[in-house]
């Protein structure tokens, strides 16, 4: 509707003219040729009928009835100045002929007019030498579509004594993105020229080149290889250039029995020998590129690569190869990117992974916009190496492109020292080959051929010396045949698309080809891909050096020694990671030393103290074996800081194992000896002393063996835990690393650091288990300690210390386990907390438990023996049976004389209170409730129950007054049984019994 509205437009405001020029309203309809039509894009008939004009840029097409053809132009478009394009060109429809007149086998068709065969079309035949004619040498197209004669065929000669003809099928592509025909298409003249001249080679023959302009276009080469298969004479090999175009024509080849060879397909999938089974190049694969990439990375000890492509199938199969040797090699690609079109967010990638060592594989043009990313990511320097494809021209970077928003001088400065790979298409070395010439004489008369051009101006030049030596290994192949296919009663000229001998034994002879060539040594692989050197070259001061050559056929690598870097050598693949063992500080551990010496050495006179002085009377009160156990106990724990100070620093990995072992041990024994002693004695005073009264009397006899059996109880729970440890889990060496570290300066280096640690593969099990069981052990000797606080005992005279000594070193080790294990990571810090927690809960142990024993003994000269001591105190705790059973005996018959000057006193008393009574009764008879009653006595200062009959005696039943007051109750000095013994005389009792 919008074209009909401005056709509309069109009518309204401009005369309609039936003129065929009209250079303001647009153009007049035109009529169509005979027998056809035209087709009106965008109109309807009724749009169509009543319109006269039609606007600017609108297109037309002829259409033809039934089967008739168009001859001349199909479509027309409205030009501006108001006519229709190509005007001076008649079109007409007219009838097609057969197309099979058009070709003529061993023969030549000439067709005029050129173009179609159509009605009025003239076809003139002719024979190739060798061959005589047989039927008219020319015939017309009738207007009926029929040819007026037959069609002629070419009969062999037998009289023939030249040379026959063999011809090749060539795809050259003078245009296109790769316009490579434009030298190598004069290069492969100059061969067939030399090989026609040669009489040693294919005598009989002659070989005649056939080639079309295939523009490196898959489609166009689609049309181009039909006409060659379809077309007479038959062609017996098939040259195609451009890897796409190659892979179309080898894939059809096989399906007319014809060998292909090509002289610029680089493409790796062309080595797919199931895919292309007759397909040959003397242009190596782009893979080939990868063996000297391989050796390269080798010779400059680098284990990790980059790579960074362009999505084409091409780089996509050279990466794979890539991938594939490099894994081969130990190499590593790290970080593998792709683009399309634009690399930015590929190269950001690339930075941000912290690539170094980049593989690049695109076009030149994308080249350019990598590197413009490459300058803008500061990717490029003396830390980083481009690897890149060698065919670029050698100004590529200074080529303006308006793509990129870099400048020359950010290019050039981006691009500096990159590397290159190229295959050598010039044969470095002064050596004449099967043509005769060396490299430099082929160019020289290329150079001739082409008439003075540019090189660099002129697609192909490089890869002008395989297509001449192509040309030399299909002459040289056939040459080889001619021999075993005259055996077999065969001939070259035989051939035709259905003979599959023939290109068998032209297979076999390509696939044995060996000769040097003005490329160098032209031969090919198992994939019929050619096997040459490698020039490696290096951009060096904005120009290409060359630094060495790669020979892949004999893995030699042919070095200048002229490569330059940037830096002081070549950049490390990646950022050098060092690693460096964190190890404790010498100083804390020396200081620390001296405070845990100085703490064995004070235990050691604690000990030493403590057993010297067993036999006194206030050390034997204090459980002097428990002390020692201690002081024992403290020794070891202290023993235990100079293996938590060993490290690495001073011992090998392998030794490492056994200072974990001495750690754990002596800290884990020392632990059990000092606090479990010290346990044991609180636990003893509060179970003696915290019971109720009717049971302390049964256990306060103390019994040393039981609270020996208490310390050896918890010391052999530690071991086996420690021993079970050690055989199900084992310590061993485990490695923590941290974040790496940036050195000061620009240094392409980071420093790991690591520390050791003594670990199991269940390291938190098991202290869960051991921190546990001692963290009960402190909380119960906590509680034990306050609820004894206030207890009073000889038995053990220093448990008040005792407790002062569980409260601090339960304390310390709930802050300092914990703290230690989130310290773990700090060496310094670590050690420091559990050294000095360990040196402080020992001093103050072994501060507590001693030096108040030290300073009695010493200030009040408390050295006396146990005899004195006995006197003093009415109790002895000796171990001297002998010495106690003398003081007994000694104590009971002291005790016996006042016993029986008591009961003297006791009778005298009696009588005269018997005596009393009696003179009483006489003096005043009274009723019987009176004569109970008795007289009043002075009242004694003593209490009168302590005036009552001994046992064994009466008691009178009328007057419990009448004894005297001072013997009313001496049940508490006579025991029922009449028998007295030590614990009976209280020194209250004795007091009574002297006055």
């Amino acid at each position: 509707m919008a074209l009909w509205f401005v056709l509309s437009l069109l009518l309204g405001s401009f005369s309609l003219a039936v003129a065929s020029r009209n250079t303001t309203a647009g153009c007049a309809i035109i009529r169509p040729p005979r027998d056809g039509g035209i087709r009106y894009r965008g109109l309807t008939q009724e749009q169509i009928r009543s319109v006269q004009v039609l606007p600017v840029d609108y297109e037309i097409e002829y259409i033809c009835r039934g089967n008739r053809v168009i001859v001349g132009p199909k479509v027309r478009k409205c030009l501006p100045d108001g006519t229709w394009t190509d005007l001076n060109q008649r079109s007409k429809c007219l009838l097609p002929c057969a197309r099979v007149w058009t070709s003529l086998e061993n023969g030549r068709v000439t067709v005029h007019p050129p173009g179609p065969a159509v009605e009025g079309t003239i076809l003139h035949y002719s024979c190739l030498e060798g061959f005589i004619l047989v039927g008219r040498n020319s015939t017309q197209c009738t207007k009926l579509g029929k040819w007026d004669s037959p069609k002629p065929v070419c009969h062999y000669d037998r009289h023939y004594t030249g040379k026959k003809k063999l011809y090749i099928g060539a795809l050259f592509p003078m245009s296109g993105g790769w316009p490579g025909g434009q030298a190598c298409l004069p290069a492969a003249q100059m061969a067939l020229d030399l090989v026609n001249k040669r009489t040693d080679i294919l005598p009989e023959y002659e070989l005649e080149l056939i080639y079309y302009d295939s523009m490196c276009d898959p489609g166009e080469a689609t049309k181009l290889l039909y006409d060659l298969l379809y077309t007479e004479p038959i062609k017996i090999v098939l040259m195609p250039g451009c890897s796409s175009v190659s892979t179309l024509v080898a894939e059809a080849a096989r399906m007319w029995n014809l060998i292909v060879l090509s002289y610029g397909s680089s493409s790796p999938a062309l080595s797919n020998r199931q895919r292309f089974p007759t397909f040959f190049r003397t242009h190596p694969s782009a893979t080939l590129h990868n063996p000297t990439r391989v050796q390269l990375f080798q010779k400059w000890k680098w284990t990790k690569i980059a790579t960074i492509q362009q999505t084409t199938e091409v780089f996509t199969s050279t990466l794979d190869d890539l991938e594939q040797r490099v894994k081969e090699a130990g190499i590593e690609i790290s970080v593998r990117q792709s683009f399309l079109t634009d690399p930015a967010v590929a190269v950001k990638n690339l930075k941000r992974q912290d690539a170094r060592i980049i593989v690049g594989l695109f076009y030149e043009t994308e080249a350019r916009k990598v590197f413009c990313e490459v300058y803008k990511e500061k990717l490029y320097g003396k830390k980083y190496v481009w690897f890149l494809i060698g065919w670029y021209a050698d100004n590529w970077f200074k080529i303006k492109d308006p793509s990129i928003n870099c400048t020359v001088e950010q290019m050039t400065e981006a691009v500096e020292g990159h590397v290159t790979t190229e295959i050598v298409m010039l044969n470095p070395e002064t050596v004449r080959g099967a043509s005769n010439l060396t490299s430099q004489e082929f160019l020289a008369q290329l150079m001739s051929k082409l008439g003075g051009k540019n090189p660099e101006e002129t697609g192909g030049f490089q890869e002008a010396p395989l297509a001449y030596d192509a040309v030399w290994a299909l002459a040289l192949a056939l040459n080889k045949t001619v021999g075993p296919l005259k055996a077999k009663g065969r001939r070259l000229e035989d051939f035709n698309y259905n003979n599959k001998d023939i290109t068998a034994e032209i297979y076999r002879a390509l696939n044995t080809s060996s000769f040097e060539g003005v490329s160098g040594h032209v031969v090919f692989d198992a994939q019929g891909s050619r096997m040459a050197w490698t020039l490696i070259e290096q951009l060096q001061g904005g120009s290409y050096k060359k630094i060495g050559y790669y020979d892949m056929t004999k893995g030699n690598l042919s070095w200048y020694g002229n490569d330059r870097w940037i830096g002081s050598g070549p950049p490390a693949d990646q950022t050098v990671v060092i690693q460096k063992f964190r190890y404790l500080s010498q100083k804390l551990f020396v200081s620390v030393s001296v405070f845990a010496g100085l703490g064995i050495l004070m235990g050691i006179v604690c000990l030493t103290f403590n057993i010297y002085n067993s036999n006194v009377r206030y050390i034997q009160n204090s459980q002097p074996y428990l002390n020692n156990m201690t002081a024992v106990g403290c020794m070891m724990a202290l023993a235990a800081v100079f293996p938590l100070g060993i490290d690495g620093l001073h011992v090998r990995n392998s030794q490492f194992p056994v200072v974990c072992q001495f750690r754990l041990w002596l800290l884990g024994l020392g632990f059990s000896l000092a606090y479990g002693s010290m346990f044991t004695k609180i636990w003893w005073v509060h179970t003696v002393f915290t019971k109720k009264d009717e049971k302390k009397d049964k256990r306060k006899h103390l019994e040393p063996w039981k609270l020996y059996a208490t310390v050896g109880v918890l010391l052999v729970i530690d071991i086996l835990s420690l021993m079970i440890w050690q055989i199900v889990d084992p310590l061993h060496i485990t490695v923590e690393k941290f974040t790496k570290e940036a050195p000061k300066g620009d240094v392409d280096q980071l420093i790991e650091p690591l520390l050791q640690h003594c670990s199991s593969e269940k390291m938190n099990t098991w202290l869960g288990v051991v921190y546990g069981y001692k963290g009960l052990l402190l909380l119960l000797g906590i509680f034990l300690a306050y609820e004894t606080k206030s207890v009073s005992t000889e038995k053990i005279n220093d448990h008040r210390a005792v407790g002062m000594a569980i409260y601090n070193v339960s304390v310390l080790c709930m802050i300092t386990a914990p703290v230690t294990m989130i310290l773990s990571s700090k060496q310094d810090a670590s050690f420091a907390f559990a050294s000095l927690a360990i040196i402080f809960s020992v001093y103050i142990t072994l501060v507590v438990l001693f030096v108040p024993k030290m300073r009695r003994l010493i200030t009040r000269g408390e050295w006396q023996s146990d005899q004195q001591e006995t006197m003093k105190t009415g109790s002895s705790t000796n171990n001297n049976d002998e010495e106690k059973s003398r003081q007994l005996e000694r104590e009971n018959k002291e005790l016996q004389k006042i016993i029986q000057e008591k009961e003297e006193r006791v009778s005298e008393l009696r009588n005269q209170l018997s005596e009393r009574q009696a003179l009483r009764s006489r003096k005043r008879p009274t009723s019987s409730s009176q004569n109970h009653s008795s007289p009043s006595l002075p009242a004694p200062q003593n209490d009168p129950k302590s005036l009552l009959p001994p046992p064994g005696y009466p008691l009178p039943a009328s007057d419990n007054h009448s004894l005297p007051p001072t013997f009313s109750n001496s049940s508490t000095l006579y025991q029922p049984d009449a028998k007295i013994n030590r614990n009976s005389c209280h020194p209250g009792r004795l007091q009574l019994l002297y006055k």
